[in-house]
C-alpha cells in the first residue's frame, strides 16, 4: 500500500511490519533540524479516526477533557480520553471540518479507541464512527524554519494562527490538510495527506529542504520535550493533571467521563505526583524506582540517550520537591528539570 511512498524515502529502515519508518539513518541530523531548522517526520503508524453525524461534536465533548463545543470548523485542539476515574487513556488532536471531526490518535490506541467510543454510542445517537487511517498518512513538520518552508512552497494560509487551526491546501496538484502544531513543544505543522498524494507531498517537502525523521528520532525528541505517551506516561495509574496536560483540559465545560475526579483534584489541589524531565549521569531502565534518602518517590517511565546525555521522564511525588531536586535511580544520579511540552497549572481555554 505504501510502496510508492517508501520508494521516495530512500535509506529508510522500516519497522512494525512496514507500517512506520524506524530511521532514515540520519537521527542526529534529524534531531538537529527539528531544533534549528526543519524536519519532516513520517507518522504512518498513527491512527486517524473520523466522527460524522449531527451529534458528533457533543459526543466528543462528552468523551474527552477539552471544550470541543467551543470549536468552529477550521479549528482544533488537543484533548484527553480518560476513564471514569479520570485516568489518562490517550492524548489526541481533534480537528473540526464542516462535515466531520478528525481525531489523530497514538499508534497503539487506534483500534482500542474505536472500541471505546463505540461503547458509548447509543441507538438514537446520530454518530458515524470510522477508522480512516488506511486512507491517509500523517506527517509532522517540526522546527523553527517550518513556516519559512511553507512560504517557499506557496502554503501560507495558517501562519500566525492559533495551534489547532487547519485548512485544506493544494501542493502541485496534491491535496492535504495543514494544521498548526507539531505535536511537541516546538514550532511546526501537522499534515494529513490522502494516501494517493502522500509520495508527491513527501517529495515536495524534502526537495524544499526538510530533513526526513523516523520513529527512533521522534521518540528521542518526544522524551526530550516531555510529551507523554500511552503505556508509558499515559496509563490507568495516572491522570492528565499529573501528566502535565492541563492545556488539554477545560474546567468550565459540563459533565464528561472522569470529570468529577479531575475537578476534585484541581479544586482541592490533590495532585500528588507530576511528570518531570530527569538529567542523568548514566543510563537507566524504564520502570526503575526513583528514591530520595532511600525512600521511593517516583518511577522512570521513558528513557533516551540525547547526544550522549542520558535523559528520562518520570513521575515524582510533589511533596519531595521539584525542579533542581537531586534524586537516585539505582546506581544513577539524576536532577529534575522542566520539559517544554508540559504545563502544571490552569490554562484558560481562550489561550489554547
Amino acid at each position: 500500500m505504501l510502496q510508492s511512498l517508501r520508494q521516495r524515502q530512500l535509506g529508510a529502515k522500516l519497522s512494525d511490519g512496514e507500517v512506520s519508518v524506524e530511521s532514515f539513518g540520519n537521527d542526529r541530523q534529524a534531531l538537529q533540524a527539528a531544533r534549528d531548522g526543519v524536519a519532516l517526520c513520517d507518522h504512518s503508524g498513527w491512527g486517524l479516526l473520523q466522527l460524522a453525524g449531527s451529534d458528533r461534536q457533543q459526543f466528543l465533548h462528552n468523551q474527552t477533557t477539552n471544550d470541543i463545543n467551543r470549536l468552529q470548523p477550521g479549528q482544533g485542539c488537543n484533548t484527553v480520553f480518560v476513564n471514569s476515574t479520570g485516568r489518562a487513556l490517550d492524548l489526541v488532536s481533534a480537528y473540526l471540518t464542516d462535515t466531520a471531526i478528525l481525531i489523530l490518535v497514538s499508534p497503539n490506541r487506534r483500534q482500542w479507541l474505536m472500541a471505546w467510543m463505540d461503547r458509548y454510542i447509543f441507538p438514537m445517537d446520530k454518530i458515524e464512527l470510522a477508522d480512516i487511517s488506511e486512507k491517509n498518512i500523517v506527517f509532522s513538520l517540526i522546527g523553527p524554519d517550518s513556516s519559512q518552508l511553507l512560504t517557499k512552497l506557496g502554503l501560507e494560509d495558517l501562519m500566525q494562527q492559533p495551534e489547532g487551526n487547519h485548512c485544506l491546501v493544494t501542493l502541485e496538484g496534491a491535496s492535504l490538510r495543514l494544521a498548526v502544531g507539531s505535536g511537541l513543544g516546538l514550532p511546526g505543522y501537522t499534515l494529513i495527506v490522502p494516501i494517493a498524494d502522500a509520495a508527491e507531498v513527501w517529495g515536495q517537502f524534502i526537495a524544499a529542504g526538510a530533513i526526513p525523521m523516523g520513529d527512533r528520532a521522534w521518540e528521542v525528541l518526544r522524551i526530550q520535550q516531555g510529551r507523554p505517551a500511552p503505556d508509558k506516561e499515559l496509563t490507568e495509574d495516572y491522570n492528565p493533571l499529573e501528566a502535565g496536560l492541563w492545556q488539554a483540559i477545560s474546567f468550565e465545560k459540563g459533565c464528561y467521563i472522569g470529570q468529577e475526579t479531575i475537578a476534585r483534584l484541581n479544586t482541592y489541589q490533590g495532585v500528588k505526583q507530576r511528570l518531570w524531565g530527569v538529567k542523568l549521569n548514566q543510563p537507566v531502565e524504564p520502570g526503575t524506582a526513583i528514591t530520595v534518602e532511600d525512600k521511593k518517590v517516583g518511577t522512570i517511565t521513558s528513557f533516551a540517550e540525547i547526544e550522549q546525555q542520558p535523559f528520562a521522564i518520570a513521575y515524582v511525588r510533589t511533596k519531595v520537591g521539584g525542579e533542581g531536586l537531586i534524586v537516585q535511580i539505582g546506581e544513577a544520579t539524576g536532577e529534575l528539570v522542566a520539559v517544554p511540552y508540559l504545563t502544571h497549572e490552569y490554562y484558560q481555554a481562550s489561550k489554547i
